[in-house]
């Protein structure tokens, strides 16, 4: 039953890494829009440093738990 949950969280985590990346390309691309006021892309270049740092906890998150599926 382990197994299965552990391969739940391991697809939920990779889904929320995808999620997260599109979301970093977008405040990226806000962050260098210079048709954007400062404010906005300030905030964009802010979240999208937020959205690779979530990136990277889902997909660590992720490998541990497929080792755990796996093991």
């Amino acid at each position: 039953m382990d197994t299965i949950k552990q391969a739940g969280n391991y697809v939920s985590d990779k889904i929320n890494a995808a999620t997260s990346d599109a979301s970093h390309e977008a405040n990226k691309s806000v962050a260098k829009d210079s048709n954007a006021s400062i404010g906005d892309r300030l905030q964009g270049a802010g979240n999208a440093v937020k959205d690779k740092a979530d990136q990277k906890g889902y997909d660590a998150s992720a490998e541990a738990n497929k080792q755990k599926a796996t093991h």
